[in-house]
């Protein structure tokens, strides 16, 4: 392992905005579903900027692929992400899926653009103790990657979620043509790792989790899925790493 990349796993920030929370830990999981071949969806890529700069939560975006016939295949989008969509949708007992949307601590939806609305939320689940309730960190340990879970109610999974720092893309066809869009967090893959029994745990991963060819950011979700194996509400989450793996 070389030098450079522990450094990048110690720092433990994967983000543009550093997290800024009181204590360390992020208030919230904002998960945002978006494309670029969406015209609504570009104001709402510009609010998810401002909330990763805000610092204070876990931010991470989800291009999903079902608007790829309108002209243009969004770069950053894939079935798997479309399917997490879909699998919220169920969790909440809603019948359909749209974008811009944003999903709050895998509890709550509402309208992808609306910052002050998410913030609200966020604020509204910490009071009524539906925030990141439980504990969760990650430190290098020799050559293994070492997540220590605090005590709390209920089983969950253990979750890595793996991201792009930023991406600028060229939109040169569809309902955004011509648009030349940065955008930030876009997930590129999801595995779950382990799972947790509502007691305090350790987990004990190889580094190679974290050893990928241009991997720029990971974090970790503690969060609880549905009897059919939906994503459901997220009960914990840090971040792992920061820096390209090169």
């Amino acid at each position: 392992m070389s030098p450079r990349f522990l450094i990048s796993l110690i720092a433990g920030v994967a983000f543009a905005g550093s997290l800024q929370a009181e204590d360390g830990k992020p208030k919230g999981v904002v998960e945002l579903f978006t494309s670029q071949g969406c015209s609504s969806c570009p104001p709402a890529d510009a609010a998810f900027r401002k909330l990763v700069n805000q610092g204070d939560v876990i931010a991470l975006a989800y291009h999903i692929d079902y608007w790829n016939y309108l002209g243009w295949a969004d770069t950053l989008s894939s079935k798997e992400n479309t399917e997490r969509q879909y699998g919220y949708a169920r969790t909440m007992g809603r019948s359909n899926v749209y974008t811009p949307q944003a999903i709050v601590n895998g509890r709550g939806h509402l309208a992808g653009a609306d910052l002050t609305g998410i913030n609200s939320k966020i604020d509204t689940y910490s009071s009524e103790g539906n925030g990141l309730t439980v504990p969760i960190s990650a430190a290098m340990r020799g050559d293994e990657l070492e997540i220590k879970i605090g005590a709390g109610q209920g089983k969950a999974n253990v979750v890595m979620v793996y991201f792009d720092k930023e991406k600028t893309i060229d939109v040169e066809k569809g309902e955004n043509s011509g648009k030349k869009i940065s955008y930030l967090h876009s997930v590129t893959n999801v595995e779950t790792v382990g799972m947790w029994d509502g007691k305090a745990t350790s987990l004990t991963l190889p580094a190679s989790v974290l050893q990928r060819p241009q991997l720029e950011g990971c974090a970790i979700l503690l969060q609880s899925a549905t009897a059919d194996g939906d994503p459901a509400a997220i009960l914990g989450a840090t971040v792992v790493m920061a820096g390209k793996n090169i």
